[in-house]
């Protein structure tokens, strides 16, 4: 159930429509609260009299609140319209799933709630002024109040235009994918090395549970389904970790010791959804690699942005530099209750960038960036299985600029970036400069 819980959060989290309807709610609320300050004995004489409050008749207030309503839905409508037409911009330039970073933006949610806010407490003090032939009430603070709210609308409309002609900024968008990436990154970062993976013949005996579910993994709860194993002395290893897709019938999890109720656990530890949700390290980078392959396509064709998401890749690794990434163990004491499939360096590397160099291959502009990012990164690293993953990467993009580039000229400034690549790779940043020393001889 937390996992399910935690999953109802996110969608909220992520929805458009809870801010504006929480401020229609709040301007509906301000409404009846100053009407009732209007009726009571509570308002001084000297404030109704000052020329800082409204004090005209019936009439004026209904004119004044017709105006503020109609003007505050009419722009509302404008607010909204220009919002269809960045998601739209958005969904064609940098992908359908960075529409979320759109419609979780608060500054849309705020200017669309103060509009749709300002025009319910228009309606709700309308309806309770009355003129000389009804029988006289002017909510006096009620009106002034709307007034100060109209003006407020102004402002913020103001502020509206200039932060979505912000927002639709391809360097923008980069920006703020990066930021979900790095705080991704950093919150699985440890100081001290995680458990161990046990050996494949732990699971010799293991028998596999099925899920007739299907969809993706969103959720999941380890704390709870490790101590679930714990107390039933079993280990599970599941087959699928959060943003991989469960398929029907087919098997989500072993067990060593096979134990009734196994399948209720792992479905009350999960919860599936029909696309795949953010707040792990993979799902942020993919959708920062799919603004860069998108970048790179013939019909928009801008290397620029390809190489900026680069860069934020680059520093997403040298963040990682000397600490651990999770391994997807829990243990109980000295035993091994659960392990969760995990992605590692190695396959962080590989989703940052074999995308972008196939994408890539023919773009020497684009290589030669991929290789100085991962100069920077090695020169950052001291771990020798992490710098065979970044030396992985280089060979691959040496390797395609020679069977890719036509130029010969091209193919040269790769190779002189893969040079210093494997000079920085061997001995830092010394190397990467170029500077001679007794041992910076290497041959290619």
């Amino acid at each position: 159930m937390k996992a399910r819980f935690r999953q109802f959060l996110s969608a909220l989290g992520d929805s458009f429509w809870l801010l504006p309807a929480a401020l229609v709610v709040l301007g509906i609320v301000l409404a009846f609260g100053l009407l009732r300050l209007d009726r009571s004995d509570l308002l001084p004489a000297w404030l109704i009299g000052s020329t800082w409050i409204y004090n005209g008749g019936g009439t004026g207030a209904r004119t004044l609140l017709g105006v503020i309503a109609s003007s505050a839905i009419g722009v509302a409508g404008t607010v909204f319209s220009i919002t269809i037409a960045a998601l739209s911009l958005a969904a064609g330039q940098m992908g359908p799933r960075l529409l979320h970073n759109f419609t979780r933006d608060r500054g849309v949610q705020i200017t669309l709630g103060a509009f749709l806010g300002t025009f319910s407490y228009a309606l709700m003090v309308l309806r309770s002024v009355r003129t000389q032939e009804e029988g006289p009430f002017t909510p006096h603070l009620a009106l002034t109040f709307g007034i100060v709210l109209a003006l407020a609308c102004v402002g913020t409309l103001v502020y509206f235009v200039a932060h979505m002609a912000g927002r639709i900024n391809v360097d923008t968008v980069v920006n703020l994918v990066s930021e979900d990436v790095r705080s991704a990154v950093q919150g699985v970062l440890a100081d001290e090395p995680p458990a161990q993976v046990p050996p494949g013949d732990f699971w010799a005996q293991a028998t596999p549970v099925v899920d007739a579910r299907q969809g993706y993994l969103q959720q999941l709860d380890e704390t709870k389904l490790a101590d679930w194993a714990s107390q039933h002395g079993t280990a599970i290893r599941l087959l699928v970790r959060p943003g991989d897709y469960v398929f029907p019938g087919a098997p989500i999890a072993l067990m060593t010791v096979h134990v009734p109720g196994a399948e209720a656990a792992i479905r009350d530890a999960t919860a599936l959804g029909n696309t795949r949700s953010g707040g792990n390290a993979e799902y942020a980078i993919r959708q920062l690699v799919e603004v860069a392959v998108r970048a790179l396509s013939p019909g928009i064709n801008d290397p620029n942005t390809a190489m900026s998401v680069l860069d934020r890749l680059g520093a997403a690794l040298c963040d990682i530099a000397g600490h651990h990434l999770p391994s997807g163990v829990s243990t109980r004491g000295d035993s091994v209750v659960l392990v969760v499939p995990d992605i590692g360096y190695a396959g962080l590397v590989n989703v940052m960038f074999h995308m972008i160099r196939q994408s890539a291959a023919a773009n020497a502009a684009v290589l030669i960036k991929l290789l100085d990012v991962l100069t920077a990164v090695v020169v950052c690293e001291s771990a020798t299985d992490r710098k065979e993953s970044l030396a992985h990467h280089a060979e691959l993009v040496w390797a395609d600029a020679r069977r890719q580039l036509g130029n010969r000229s091209d193919r040269q400034d790769v190779h002189r970036r893969y040079r210093s690549f494997r000079s920085a790779a061997a001995y830092g940043v010394l190397g990467a400069v170029g500077v001679k020393t007794e041992h910076s001889e290497i041959r290619i």
